[in-house]
């Protein structure tokens, strides 16, 4: 774990923002790139992610004070803190969507065209902010018996994100970057071979949704428990509901995007 990369005197590069923009810049390469290979206007797409990054911060960010609404009232200050509080992704996800909706519709953007080329650069760009999270300590795993499990010793990062010194942890965050990974590789097959519009952001949703309530289970950062079970996997945090929400919106976009494909044939 290495919270600050580069510091040369009063500059400081912290890992968990070097990733975040390496995710970002990589992600909106990769739109520009097959927006060039579609005829897109792919100009006027970057204009468009550059807002909808926005509305999907702010989005990240009321989620997380919707699942700790007593925590971020107590300690409104921590909601701004990037490192400690990121938000909750699916959050973002949910504004971020919802938005661009609305903005392709108001430019007469394809939208559905645009959100498929815009699934695995998603997935793409999260997976390098997840290494960022393990750099940084935050978004940490519970305590792990496993011969993978990783000891964090630097106080800095204690400092910023809590996260427990000289415990073995689940390195979850690698987890999820390593799932974030593949799921680019999977969504990337699937747009060059895609037959209909519409056809690979839904698993995006449908992937991602899997990928997080997968690795909720190792999570130790935070407990936002919704439903307190009989066992830990009967038990479903915020999270894992919002994947629930997640999982079943993917597989209706799905079936309807099927359906209309069936119909034009």
């Amino acid at each position: 774990m290495h919270p600050v990369l580069v510091k040369l005197g009063p500059i400081t590069l912290h890992s968990y923002g070097f990733f975040m923009a390496l995710g970002v810049g990589l992600a909106l390469w990769f739109i520009y790139r097959q927006a060039k290979a579609r005829s897109l206007d792919a100009a006027k797409l970057l204009d468009a992610a550059f807002y909808i990054m926005i509305v999907a911060l702010v989005g990240a960010k009321l989620a997380l004070l919707a699942g700790n609404f007593s925590y971020y009232f107590s300690n409104p200050k921590e909601l701004f803190w990037i490192a400690r509080s990121g938000g909750v992704f699916q959050g973002g996800l949910a504004f971020g969507l919802v938005f661009a909706l609305w903005y392709f519709h108001r430019h007469k953007m394809p939208t559905w065209t645009i959100a498929d080329l815009a699934a695995p650069a998603l997935a793409l760009g999260h997976g390098f902010g997840r290494i960022g999270c393990f750099m940084a300590g935050c978004c940490y795993g519970k305590e792990c018996a496993l011969p993978w499990g990783v000891t964090f010793h630097d106080e800095y990062a204690h400092s910023l994100t809590s996260i427990p010194l000289n415990e073995t942890l689940h390195p979850v965050q690698l987890y999820e970057s390593i799932l974030n990974f593949l799921n680019f590789l999977v969504l990337f097959v699937l747009l060059r071979r895609k037959k209909f519009d519409g056809q690979v952001f839904p698993f995006y949703i449908i992937n991602y949704s899997l990928i997080r309530y997968f690795t909720e289970f190792f999570r130790g950062d935070h407990e936002s428990v919704l439903f307190q079970g009989p066992s830990a996997l009967l038990t479903v945090t915020y999270p894992q509901f919002f994947c629930i929400i997640g999982l079943a919106a993917g597989l209706v976009l799905y079936i309807i995007f099927k359906g209309r494909q069936r119909k034009g044939a």
